[in-house]
This record gives C-alpha cells, structure tokens and sequence, in this order.
C-alpha cells in the first residue's frame, strides 16, 4: 500500500509562510543549503514532514476549486487553531462541522490561499 511521505506547500512568499506555519503550528522550517526550497518538519512521532518552495504562477483564486490533496493536521483545540490562522493573515475556507465519531473539522487557508484542514479529535462530534 502506498503511504504519503512528504508534502509542499507553494508560496508567493516562502518567507511570510515559513513564518505563518511556525506562528500556527510551531512547526519548524529551515532553508535548504542557499536553495529556494525550505524542510518542513512537523514535529517527533507518526505524521510527514514537507517542504516549502517559491509558487510558480498566480495564487489560486478564493472561489477556485480545491485542485489538489488537502492535507488536514490534527489540533488541540479547533478554536485555538482557527484564531490563531486569521491573527497569521489567514481565513476560514470551511466553518467548524462535525465528523461524526471522528471529531471537529474546518478548512483554512494561508496568506497565499492554500487550503488545509485542521482537526480536533473528539468522538461524540456529531
């Protein structure tokens, strides 16, 4: 079975998003050598680490379609996280819904429009 190993985020402004990613999520992003291409690391146990890279072309429109895998990172606290992402330059793409059994979900997007998910675990979301 084929398992994703690592992910990108395309930016206009590699440097404002390596600062939104740590602001956000504390993870912990670091040029590569003098390349235009930054590792993401997310954190120690199960999960992938990614990369950054400059955007080659527009950011995606806000009414654009998702066109790509939304990756959603598990959080604490859903609210937290939410205003945390709009105090970073960020929006709420898809307001706070239930999985059931699973937990609570949203969509947001960085500065730059990319969309990605975050959940709070919680099993009586319904």
């Amino acid at each position: 079975m084929a398992r994703p190993v690592h992910f990108e985020i395309h930016a206009t402004d590699p440097v404002q998003a390596k600062v939104f990613y740590e602001t956000v999520f504390g993870w912990r992003i670091e040029q590569w050598g003098t390349n235009p291409y930054w590792t993401v690391n997310t954190g120690e146990g199960p999960g992938i680490n990614g990369g950054l890279l400059p955007r080659k072309g527009p950011r995606p429109a806000a009414d654009t379609p998702v066109g790509a895998f939304v990756i959603t990172v598990e959080v604490t606290d859903l609210a937290e996280t939410v205003a945390a992402v709009i105090a970073a330059g960020g929006a709420i793409a898809l307001d706070k819904q239930p999985v059931p059994n699973v937990g609570w979900l949203a969509y947001v997007a960085d500065m730059d429009g990319n969309l990605f998910g975050i959940l709070e675990p919680d099993t009586s979301a319904s």
